[in-house]
């Protein structure tokens, strides 16, 4: 088998994170999510702190197209140049330049922070988005947060609510592109139809017919 990278993007409470994971262990790959920052401080010099607290976080800049056609024509380092770009605008550009890198290197899963966008034109990279019916997610959540206290089920779609706010408005404005809807994705993918396992099934037979894998 070639490189195979795999994008996911997720609703909150879709399960994207475990179908991503469950990918990769049957895939025999590694996978990046939180992981991702590791290497993003590695590889940039940013602390991981740093990086935690700007994660997946938009902020709205008037300089922000000028450093992308920067980066476009030059690279990270040349982009980050303009001392005066948003930390979190740094911290995308860097995180950008670390998926394009490890795509070059090997097959991977990961999830989120605009992965799908900055491997758009790599041919050994598909996207997918998971999404799921709100009781499903919410059974997730009360499960994945035992230790967040939910006065009720109001609550807790709130809290999903305002996440997948949070990741939309960052994949929206970095990307360009709406988060969530199909067009932007090369698969979508309703969890709570099929459950975690065979959504992991269904996503590994489109890899094969796609790629022609013997997997």
């Amino acid at each position: 088998m070639g490189k195979l990278i795999i994008a996911i993007g997720r609703e909150f409470g879709s399960g994207g994170k475990e179908i991503g994971e469950k990918l990769a262990e049957r895939l025999g790959i590694k996978f990046y999510d939180k992981e991702l920052l590791t290497l993003v401080a590695k590889e940039s010099g940013y602390c991981e702190e740093i990086l935690q607290k700007n994660d997946e976080q938009p902020t709205n800049s008037f300089l922000y197209s000028l450093v992308m056609d920067t980066y476009a024509s030059t690279g990270y380092a040349a982009a980050n140049h303009f001392t005066e770009l948003p930390l979190n605008h740094k911290v995308f550009l860097a995180q950008f330049d670390v998926i394009k890198n490890l795509a070059r290197r090997e097959s991977c899963v990961i999830v989120g922070r605009c992965a799908d966008y900055a491997l758009a034109d790599n041919p050994d990279c598909f996207s997918v988005f998971i999404h799921a019916g709100m009781d499903f997610r919410v059974e997730r959540i009360k499960k994945d947060y035992p230790d967040k206290v939910f006065k009720d089920d109001n609550k807790v779609i709130d809290f999903i609510n305002k996440t997948d706010r949070k990741r939309a408005n960052y994949y929206n404005f970095y990307s360009s592109k709406k988060w969530g809807d199909a067009r932007s994705y090369d698969l979508s993918v309703d969890s709570s139809l099929l459950g975690i396992d065979k959504t992991v099934d269904f996503i590994l037979d489109y890899a094969k017919m796609r790629y022609d894998l013997d997997i």
